[in-house]
């Protein structure tokens, strides 16, 4: 402890905090530190041992204990407190906070390393407040929500205010789900726990200083260290809540567009599918289902008669063909709409200082709000879900949730628009989880939604990138997005396939789009109608391409359905930076281009036209292998590689298990009774797990209501030998059944298989070989291969 108190104290040194900050006393009490200053209160509180919470609290206010954040509470962590001189130490069993008396100054450390230090702290201006922090001149800096800025978020000022950039491409400074988050290269976050406007300030003024600036609120923020990428995020996910697992269908191919008249485009649409038997798991109807015009139906929220005379028999057509219906709704109710009276009557929309609804025009028409944070206007809205739950709807699509127009002058519920703007879609998603639960608790809801805020993913929350420009360039900005989303604990971030603003027409980057939704969280072509997004109403030779890919993703479910799984337990993402992989190498630390899809697949999309090489760079833990032709790449090495029409670069890691299945129509079709798993030897890498997670794909809490079984595959690789274990772990309320596993062995030349003990015949297919595996429910199996 002498040690480190030492570096504590020389650490603190270099920076003095706000000169008119004097130290008064201190106390512990219930497991929280509380710091009297000259001008305020610090209030101190550890939640585990990677994550403590600050709070400020200036002379003259009281404290608010609202987060709209943070579920976790906080665990009974053993701490200690010891003061030596001019210094006070409140020493949690990872994070130490350092309080040094005079001049003024709090750091955080973890391990014995600085993670980052208060500069000023709190301070005031006329019309904003302050917290400030001291950086280290080389740390790279990520978060503020999704942004398109490059991966190093560093040098920016952030703008908190969640706003539509309708046709961007490779810059958007500011869009439409903003975060007070910020994550380190040198493996801490912090976040600003406060839910009113402002600004998050990544050292704009290059004098190594980290602010974040909001009109009003809470004065709290929470240091989380991890000892790896995927340990930071569990804790902030632990901090924040986790994703609920998904309906399996979620994975597959939507059919989407803006948008679809009538029901019998809706229905000649899906019969296309099946006719041309592309794979497609649900159909998203835009504006149209409740009015034939864009402007000035907004807020009817009722199935068009004229257009869409029998909507319970459309619905109840297309589920018995696997086929779920989701449709859009939007937070405003125009004066022109079928329910404007009655939600005026009812009193759900925001209002005016006087109490009167609170009317303004945008792009729409003249509109009023919804008021989402008074109890009624909550239940007014989810009572409107509810009768189209009831009507067989699948999902539900919750657009323009920034909210887009919400003038300042507003009032909710909840307070002054301001105050409530970013927080509008974590709210909106919200009340729509708690709806799900109260009255369809069977039932996983689909929630897809373009603003939110942090935490949001706990309520289920499906998010994409906005209205994207269809050009190359918005194509390139994707990667980014998602990762970064992905980090900040929305794992499911995804674009509009093919790209959404504009007429722009090219079949080469349609393709390229596709191409890149196989290995991202959802598959959702979409586009304005000026050019067709779905593959059936392509060319024949578009659609053929387009068909393959879609194909290639059914394929994969049962590797991304595990993905998902592991999302919903460990927080960690389905799409994931090279820098997870090494992150002590910073040449990796602003690289977007190439990324992780889970733990063992390497994808660099084509965002380019004509590209025909592109360098990619193999992570060094192991070997990798061409998914399509299963050549070789060295670990630690970059290499130019030759590009194809028909597919992306992709390669697997060495040691990989690669569930997959044959493709089937849509997900109502899924199974594991028959699936074939890929094993890539390499000698380099001498151990391997892999698993796959299945459940029915529709209970809720499955995993933990026992309802589930967990497919478990070990691999021991050496020079002569090669053993394969499959083992088990089925749910106690989980009815499980026998398997056949066609197992592929990629690079070997085998001279005998046994399956426990006895001889077994393979297959030999180039440098693979084939073996049939039939494997008992419940039963270990073991498959030894001689080279």
């Amino acid at each position: 402890m002498k040690k480190l108190l030492i570096i504590l104290m020389a650490s603190t040194i270099s920076f003095a905090q706000n000169v008119n900050r004097k130290f008064e006393n201190y106390k512990e009490t219930n497991n929280t530190l509380e710091v009297k200053t000259s001008d305020g209160l610090y209030v101190i509180k550890p939640y585990t041992g990677k994550i403590v919470e600050t709070s400020f609290i200036p002379n003259g206010e009281t404290f608010n204990p609202i987060s709209h954040a943070v579920v976790l509470e906080p665990r009974n962590e053993s701490s200690k407190v010891i003061e030596a001189h001019n210094l006070i130490t409140y020493s949690t069993s990872g994070i130490i906070i350092s309080i040094q008396k005079a001049p003024f100054k709090i750091s955080y450390s973890y391990k014995n390393k600085e993670l980052l230090s208060e500069k000023n702290g709190y301070t005031k201006k006329d019309s904003t407040e302050i917290l400030d922090f001291n950086l280290n001149p080389t740390e790279t800096l990520y978060g503020g929500g999704a942004r398109a800025l490059g991966m190093n978020r560093r040098g920016n000022r952030l703008q908190l205010y969640n706003r539509a950039h309708y046709g961007y491409e490779t810059r958007a400074e500011l869009m439409n789900f903003t975060m007070p988050l910020v994550m380190s290269s040198k493996m801490y976050a912090v976040h600003f726990d406060n839910a009113p406007i402002g600004y998050l300030d990544l050292d704009s003024t290059k004098n190594n200083t980290l602010a974040y600036e909001t009109i009003s609120g809470r004065k709290t923020y929470q240091v989380i260290a991890g000892d790896s990428w995927a340990d930071l995020i569990s804790s902030y996910t632990d901090l924040t809540g986790k994703q609920p697992l998904p309906a399996r269908w979620t994975l597959g191919n939507f059919s989407s567009r803006f948008g679809y008249h009538s029901e019998e485009e809706v229905r000649k649409t899906i019969d296309r599918f099946n006719k041309e038997e592309i794979p497609v798991d649900a159909i998203i109807l835009d504006l149209y289902w409740f009015g034939k015009t864009v402007q000035g139906t907004m807020g009817n929220l009722d199935f068009d008669k004229e257009k869409f005379p029998n909507p319970s028999k459309m619905i109840a057509d297309l589920n018995d063909k696997g086929v779920k219906t989701v449709l859009i709704t939007e937070p405003f109710v125009l004066t022109t709409s079928s329910k404007w009276q009655e939600a005026v009557n009812k009193k759900v929309l925001a209002t005016d200082e006087s109490g009167n609804p609170f009317i303004y025009d945008f792009y729409f028409g003249n509109t009023g709000l919804v008021d989402i944070f008074k109890p009624e206007g909550a239940n007014w809205f989810w009572n409107i879900y509810k009768n189209l739950i009831n009507q067989g709807v699948g999902g539900l699509w919750g657009d323009l949730g920034e909210p887009e127009v919400f003038p300042s002058k507003a009032f909710t519920a909840a307070g002054k628009a301001d105050e409530v703007h970013n927080i509008y879609g974590h709210n909106w998603a919200k009340l729509v989880a708690e709806g799900y639960k109260k009255d369809f608790p069977n039932q996983r809801p689909f929630i897809l939604m373009r603003s939110g805020y942090s935490g949001s993913q706990r309520f289920g929350m499906i998010p994409w990138s906005g209205d994207v420009s269809r050009t190359w360039g918005g194509l390139q900005s994707q990667t980014e997005i998602a990762l970064q989303m992905g980090m900040q604990g929305m794992g499911y971030m995804h674009s509009d396939l093919g790209g959404f603003a504009g007429d722009y027409f090219d079949n080469e980057l349609y393709i390229r789009w596709l191409q890149y939704g196989v290995f991202q969280p959802v598959y959702r072509p979409h586009a304005q109608e000026d050019v067709a997004s779905e593959p059936v109403y392509k060319d024949v030779a578009t659609k053929a391409k387009a068909k393959k890919q879609i194909e290639l993703r059914y394929q994969m479910l049962p590797y991304n359905y595990t993905l998902a799984f592991e999302n919903n337990q460990k927080g960690t993402p389905l799409m994931r930076p090279l820098f997870f992989e090494e992150p002590s190498n910073n040449k990796l630390l602003n690289v977007c281009e190439t990324y992780l899809w889970g733990n063992d697949f390497l994808v660099t999309p084509i965002t380019k036209a004509g590209i025909t090489k592109t360098s990619v760079y193999f992570p060094n833990k192991n070997n990798w292998f061409d998914f399509y032709s299963d050549r070789k790449y060295l670990a630690g090495k970059t290499e130019d590689i030759a590009t194809s029409e028909d597919h992306l670069p992709v390669f697997v890691r060495g040691g990989a298990f690669i569930p997959m299945i044959k493709t089937i129509q849509n997900t109502s079709k899924y199974s594991l009774a028959n699936f074939d798993l890929h094993y890539y030897f390499d000698p380099k890498t001498s151990k391997s797990l892999g698993r796959i997670y299945n459940d029915n794909g529709t209970t809720p809490n499955a995993f933990e209501k026992g309802e589930y079984e967990l497919l478990n595959f070990s691999g021991v690789a050496t020079i002569k030998n090669l053993t394969i274990q499959f083992n088990s772990e089925i749910g106690k309320n989980y009815q499980s059944s026998d398997k056949n596993v066609a197992l592929t062995i990629h690079n070997v030349k085998a001279k005998k298989v046994t399956i426990d003990g006895k001889n077994t015949p393979f297959k030999r297919n180039k440098s693979n070989i084939q073996i049939p595996v039939m494997w008992e429910k419940g039963l270990p199996k073991e498959i030894k291969i001689q080279l």
